[in-house]
């Protein structure tokens, strides 16, 4: 028997359970359902902090300047002024409901980090802001009796009945038996797909499945080309791409290579401080002259009392495999951090398919451009989760939860046997290499193509509907990078390496159909 609620929203992250609390404000029954426990997100694991205009030497415009000019031209400037203001009222608003920011004498702590004109970073607990604000949104959903939080409960496919979105089938916790849950509409918001390359920060949840889901759903898809690739990834032989934050180097933290030698200077005037794209391009680029696999981060300038209170979390990690932050150089690389495409919205959450909402990573709103600035994403999940949740509630007031009714034709995949597990790990282990390999922090048309040319093999097997998904994004990823013939952000072309206005457009993806242009994200 097919399940019903309100409404539905998938993944709780900072922009999940935001939207969910919006969503029960109204008395609505909202069931959140997240395919591992309730607070393993990306929000968790975000150590550098959340950007806001909250300090007396900062202003909205200052942030907003920030951003663009980091968003290399690619910025929609609604949403970003929509993001900046509406970031002051939803952080004090989390301060309201117990959120615990650094301060020093009852003062908040404003850190700096790369890109930024000014001291605008709030952390928690040194580098744990992302888990504290999951925390306490978490305590904060868990007072409204409506929020209904399913862990464990991995989504598979959107339901669509005449067009539209009217629920989701998922994997039952318990059972481990398909399921069916209908709702008046359903957001998304399930994080980003950092798992499609071979080094990544992210958690093995962020594999990009709402992106998938919705693109065979019939949504837009905007700007799939531009990943963010995080300089500083510690790099150690058998250990994960721990991430050492963006606030290390806002803090003095100083690049090397394998001689000792300080080599920013070499590539940007702003040094480490410069946007990371340009940062992580010059650590490939000083890695290829050296010979090297990994350059170094040198904090041995700071005491180790401050590095052990400002980065605890980053201390201890390093720490476990034998490095001293303050005394030992770290051994870094770039690695999959961020994807600033996704979903194409509008400012309330809207995807191009009615019924269908999405906040956070899994979206393109038009905030990040090109490249996104230093802990905006974390304001963005806040800011645009919040009013996702109350664009649901204005749109499908009127709507009935009717479970009964026939439902479109979706794509699952037309499979003679489930494939067995080793075979979906297999594929998806091939296309993370092939998407470092060719998909990378650079780029040709030889390496694009190549790389289309293994997807399209890879799809021919039988694949699960988790693999489907992970090649479809992956192609998603090639096809609006080889469609890109220029450098800009995130995206870097050897063969194109100069920006080109012609481009300074943003590449959508639909099913069915060829990649067109759109000068705004919102419609």
């Amino acid at each position: 028997m097919a399940l019903e609620t309100d409404y539905i929203v998938i993944g709780s992250g900072v922009a999940g359970l935001r939207a969910s609390i919006e969503l029960a404000k109204s008395g609505a029954r909202v069931t959140v359902l997240t395919k591992d426990k309730a607070s393993e997100s990306n929000t968790e694991y975000a150590q550098g902090g959340v950007a806001v205009v909250l300090s007396d030497d900062d202003n909205a415009e200052l942030h907003e300047e920030d951003t663009l000019v980091a968003g290399a031209g690619l910025c929609d400037t609604e949403a970003v002024e929509t993001l900046v203001t509406g970031g002051t009222k939803y952080i004090k608003q989390l301060i309201e409901w117990g959120t615990e920011f650094d301060r020093e004498g009852g003062k908040l702590v404003f850190t700096q980090e790369a890109a930024h004109s000014r001291r605008r970073i709030l952390h928690a607990h040194g580098d744990s802001t992302g888990k504290e604000i999951v925390r306490a949104l978490i305590a904060r959903a868990r007072q409204e009796k409506r929020i209904f939080l399913m862990p464990f409960a991995n989504t598979e496919s959107l339901i669509l009945h005449e067009g539209r979105c009217v629920g989701v089938r998922f994997l039952d916790p318990i059972l481990r038996a398909p399921r069916e849950i209908f709702a008046k509409g359903v957001i998304l918001c399930t994080g980003g797909a950092g798992q499609l390359y071979l080094h990544t920060t992210n958690p093995s949840v962020a594999t990009g499945d709402g992106m998938a889901m919705a693109y065979f759903a019939g949504a837009e898809m905007a700007d799939m080309e531009f990943v963010q690739f995080h300089p500083t990834a510690l790099n150690l032989e058998n250990a994960p791409r721990f991430l050492l934050s963006e606030a290390m180097r806002g803090e003095g933290g100083i690049l090397r290579n394998k001689f000792g030698e300080r080599f920013m200077g070499n590539y940007d005037e702003r040094l480490e401080l410069a946007p990371r794209d340009i940062v992580s391009r010059s650590i490939v680029a000083e890695m290829r002259k050296t010979g090297t696999r990994h350059v170094f981060l040198d904090m041995t300038a700071l005491s180790e009392e401050y590095l052990k209170e400002r980065f605890p979390k980053i201390y201890e990690t390093c720490k476990f495999y034998d490095l001293n932050i303050a005394k030992d150089l770290l051994p870094v690389s770039p690695a999959s951090h961020y994807c600033m495409g996704g979903i194409r919205t509008d400012l309330h959450g809207r995807s191009t398919v009615a019924g269908l909402y999405a906040a956070g990573e899994v979206t393109c709103t038009g905030v990040h451009g090109a490249n996104r600035l230093a802990s905006n994403s974390l304001l963005e999940g806040l800011v645009f989760g919040a009013r996702a949740g109350e664009a649901m509630i204005t749109d499908n007031g009127k709507w009935k939860v009717e479970s009964g009714k026939s439902t479109d034709e979706d794509q699952k995949p037309k499979t003679k046997d489930q494939p067995s597990e080793g075979i979906a790990t297999a594929v998806k282990k091939r296309v993370k290499r092939v998407m470092w390999e060719r998909v990378g922090i650079l780029r040709d048309k030889d390496s694009l193509n190549r790389a289309l040319q293994e997807f399209r093999q890879i799809e021919k097997a039988n694949l699960s509907i988790s693999s489907r998904n992970f090649v479809t994004l992956a192609k998603l990823v090639a096809k609006g990078a080889l469609w890109r013939e220029e450098s800009r952000g995130g995206h870097f072309r050897n063969d194109f390496p100069e920006r080109d206005e012609r481009f300074r457009v943003h590449s959508i993806q639909k099913l069915g159909a060829e990649i067109s242009s759109s000068e705004k994200i919102n419609f």
